[in-house]
């Protein structure tokens, strides 16, 4: 047990009282720890007007030393990471934390002697192997900022990135393995290269590639080199002693998409992150030492960042990092993962639970999953038909589950129940964590006291793993997250309170349709619509309608293409009308394949819109969607 655990519900509302009283004091205790170079001198400024926030101001620190070298005494032949490689029949890795520390130490030797220096941007485009694990932590242990890019991305993707951080450097691989498919990683980094214009910017100077699925690269001399030929020349037995990094001192950047079409660089710190990524990982997971966890993600989401590699080893856990997809080579891929390494803790995403949901339960029912004690979900709201199968086909009823509300600026866990110790309501968030201090405002900006309320979500105080900035551009960061209500983060999300306090986060603010004066959260639609025995997902938006301003259009994927389609259209629209109400019907039911969806799972309602509007000329690029072939489907078969 972990001493800042919170382990009965009694224990959390004092804690959360604490933190709410006095914030200073509560922090700086769970801070107390962790391994710093120096202590604080004091632990938080803020004014959310510039915006500005400081949280252990003047202490200095390492994160990876609170990652590594601190558990290596204690626990350093201990499991660190667990790699189960998109093949199953390919050999896995299991590696200690003394054998973490080798490899990170190796890595920051090679970046060194490339030239990378504290405060460099390096970018990580990269599939799911341990090399990424060891890139993203030498960074952070030589002061380097890492900026990690899905590797799905385009060409595109990984040039407006580069750009705006200005990167220097990037670490890749040859290619990567994803199900089936083999993804030339190197050709894009290439191709991203050759799109920069160097007269906005100097160029990349070195590109360092790791092998992995030994398909043929073009490496350009001077610039590229290979990652195992670079680790022949560092030693295993020298140490790399640990940067010191200032409280604020950025640790990464993780570029999230934004409104305009430019991404914005979210900014994290090294100390605040520390403190709050742990703190939340052992609280909302409940996890003890010893428990295998399983966070499904990908290190290219901020999911990854906080909950496979820096929460999870500032632990001291057993992180497990899966290369693949949950499909392949069938649909039991995960609860296969379960059984054979004995999982404790699964943290996956409502959509691959509804996408399993569908598929053949002998995938489900061959495998041994009573080593389960945790279940997790995050990205979006989960709806309750895929809160009840994850319940009882998954967790056999045993298993509480988290259904955490969070963000990429956020940086951690916001909102969640603490497993099996908090309330949890199925396709509710529940209570926020200690620190986090939640509001309801109205749309004139009114805060809107109580239960059973109603509102956008907001945060009115600080916590330490904001958002400090957007790479570059700080104005853009005010005015995106705290210029909309007066001394508080936006969220951009609607939210109610139910009876006992309890929040649900109910969609996108941009995705609540305004019917007939109603207010309706797309979330809270779809998941009606869910509801149905033939649906598996459906995605819901607003376009103009003549007598109620919007009307409600519905894209629906059904198990099997209903054969009698306006049947199944008025058995939807019952279900609906007697789960939220008449307003609430939809007006067109377009049954659908499927979604046009961005590869972190995300469904790109904004391409929905436009289908839905009759504005199919405005689309906006779609080369990066993960699948793009869709969106042609979706046009054709418009209602």
């Amino acid at each position: 047990m972990y001493p800042f655990q919170i382990k009965t519900y009694e224990d959390y509302k004092r804690q959360y009282q604490k933190s709410i009283d006095t914030p200073e004091d509560f922090w700086e205790e769970i801070a107390e720890h962790f391994t710093w170079k120096k202590k604080w001198d004091k632990v938080l400024s803020w004014d959310f007007k510039k915006p500005e926030v400081k949280w252990f101001e003047g202490a200095q620190l390492n994160f990876t030393e609170n990652c590594i070298d601190r558990h290596l005494e204690s626990k350093g032949d201990d499991t660190a990471i667990i790699w189960e490689p998109n093949n199953p029949n390919e050999q896995n890795r299991l590696i200690t934390y003394n054998e973490l520390s080798i490899e990170v130490n190796q890595f920051a030797q090679i970046l060194k002697n490339l030239g990378v220096q504290k405060g460099d941007r390096v970018c990580l485009y990269m599939g799911m192997i341990p090399e990424l694990t060891f890139a993203t932590l030498a960074c952070a242990r030589i002061g380097a900022i890492h900026s990690v890019i899905f590797g799905g991305f385009s060409a595109k993707s990984i040039k407006d990135r580069v750009l705006d951080a200005e990167a220097e450097y990037i670490i890749t691989c040859d290619g990567s393995f994803r199900g089936a498919k083999s993804i030339p990683l190197k050709s894009v980094v290439d191709e991203a290269i050759e799109e920069l214009d160097p007269e906005i910017f100097s160029g990349v100077k070195k590109v360092l590639v790791v092998k992995r699925t030994e398909e043929e690269v073009r490496m350009k001399a001077e610039r590229d080199v290979w990652y195992h030929e670079e680790k022949q020349k560092v030693s295993d037995t020298i140490f790399i002693e640990a940067e010191v990094m200032e409280a604020e001192d950025p640790l990464f950047i993780l570029y999230t998409s934004g409104s305009t079409g430019k991404p914005k660089g979210v900014v994290h710190s090294s100390a605040g992150y520390m403190v709050y990524s742990t703190y939340s990982f052992v609280n909302v997971f409940q996890y003890n030492p010893g428990d295998i966890y399983f966070c499904t993600a990908d290190v290219g989401w901020i999911t990854g960042h906080s909950y496979i590699i820096y929460g999870p080893l500032a632990a001291g856990a057993t992180s497990l990092m899966f290369e693949g997809i949950p499909t392949y080579p069938d649909s039991g891929r995960f609860w296969d993962i379960v059984d054979k390494y004995k999982v404790n803790i699964l943290y996956t995403a409502p959509t691959a639970i509804r996408s399993l949901m569908a598929c053949d339960n002998a995938c489900v029912e061959r495998a041994d999953l009573s080593s389960l004690k945790v279940l997790g979900t995050v990205g979006e709201p989960i709806n309750d038909e895929a809160w009840q199968w994850y319940h009882t086909k998954i967790g056999k009823g045993n298993c509480p589950i988290v259904d955490t509300w969070w963000q990429t600026e956020t940086g951690g866990i916001m909102i969640s129940s603490l497993a099996g110790v908090t309330p949890e309501r199925s396709t509710f968030a529940s209570l926020p964590l200690p620190g986090v201090q939640p509001c309801l405002v109205d749309e004139h900006g009114k805060e809107v006291e109580g239960n059973n309320a109603q509102g956008n979500l907001c945060i009115k105080f600080p916590w330490p793993s904001m958002i400090r900035t957007t790479w570059g551009d700080h104005e853009r960061c005010r005015q995106v997250y705290f210029s909309a209500y007066d001394n508080k983060y936006f969220t951009g999300d609607g939210c109610l309170r139910d009876e006992n306090g309890l929040y649900r986060i109910t969609g996108r603010v941009d995705d609540v349709l305004n019917v007939s004066g109603h207010r309706i959260g797309t979330a809270e639609l779809e998941n009606a619509i869910n509801e149905h025995a033939i649906v598996i997902e459906s995605a819901v938006v607003g376009y103009p309608h003549d007598i109620k301003g919007q009307g409600v259009y519905a894209y629906v994927i059904c198990e099997k293409m209903p054969k009698d389609a306006e049947g199944a259209r008025q058995e939807i629209i019952s279900l609906v009308r007697d789960i939220i109400g008449p307003v609430a019907k939809p007006d067109k039911i377009q049954f659908v394949s499927g979604l046009p969806k961005t590869r972190s799972g995300k469904i790109m309602r904004r391409i929905l819109r436009k289908v839905a509007e009759g504005e199919i000329d405005q689309l906006g690029d779609i080369s990066t969607l993960l699948n793009p072939e869709v969106v042609e489907v979706v046009i054709l078969g418009r209602v």
